[in-house]
């Protein structure tokens, strides 16, 4: 249950694999991620999926494998580097600039991006280019009405919108999501979700989801990828993946009876 692609992929990992002394906590995992679609990565508690997102980010030096972006193995550059590269990743637990506001935030961001330096004020005197486009960012993410609050005083669905807006200002070739609604109210849910819709749909960036909330994953994903043990048990399109027998036993805890 393998999708296969002909269009050059944006993202491609060959043979990952991380060791932790004896335990094997990614195995052998190859997958080819393709522009205009999102991939949920799912499994049980420990299945590795975050630390396969961090070994895709740089945040974890691989035991073997690769990591390839665009066709440029990235396997021996820091998480920096790889950014740079078009890899853009979101934490479970929010990254941002507590002390500043939400327009400050995406500012720098903006500015990282146009390789505009890191002062906070001096270049924004002459750079109303790189303030307009920080501002249409809030409103993309519907925090326009928030632009100067910081987000030690925003809801943690605000913070998470806010860290959606930085990666939307480093346009990256790879988003992605790791857990983006965990400990987020009901109420704030659907829109983070709408904002990571509304990535895919524009066609041109590759998302990658991790995410435990199977209604999340069936109403975003293009494809499903099933991590178990560290190893990939499953790769197809939704329907097929969450029916098949070796992931409701080993996502879904349920005992599959075999002819």
């Amino acid at each position: 249950m393998i999708l296969s692609t002909a269009k050059t992929p944006a993202l491609e990992t060959r043979g990952l694999t991380i060791r932790f002394g004896g335990h094997v906590a990614v195995n052998d995992v190859s997958c080819r991620f393709t522009p205009g679609t999102l991939t949920a990565i799912v499994g049980p508690n420990g299945a590795g999926k975050t630390t396969y997102f961090n070994l895709i980010s740089g945040q974890l030096r691989a035991t073997s494998g690769q990591v390839v972006v665009e066709g440029e193995d990235v396997t021996s550059l820091p998480a920096s580097a790889r950014a740079k590269r078009g890899l853009g990743r979101a934490f479970q637990l929010t990254n941002l600039f507590p002390q500043l506001t939400a327009l400050e935030n995406v500012r720098l961001a903006v500015q990282s991006r146009a390789e505009a330096g890191w002062s906070l004020f001096r270049v924004w005197n002459a750079r109303r280019d790189l303030i307009e486009k920080a501002e249409s960012i809030l409103e993309r993410v519907r925090l326009a009405d928030k632009r100067h609050i910081a987000p030690k005083a925003l809801s943690h669905g605000d913070q998470r919108k806010l860290e959606v807006a930085l990666l939307i200002a480093m346009e990256p070739k790879v988003f992605m999501f790791d857990e983006p609604t965990a400990g987020m109210s009901v109420d704030e849910v659907p829109t983070v979700l709408e904002l990571i819709h509304d990535i895919k749909q524009r066609g041109d960036a590759t998302v990658l989801l991790v995410e435990h909330k199977m209604d999340v994953v069936r109403s975003l994903s293009d494809r499903i990828i099933v991590l178990h043990n560290g190893t990939l048990v499953a790769d197809g399109e939704p329907a097929e993946v969450i029916a098949s027998p070796v992931v409701q036993e080993a996502y879904l805890g349920v005992e599959v009876a075999r002819a």
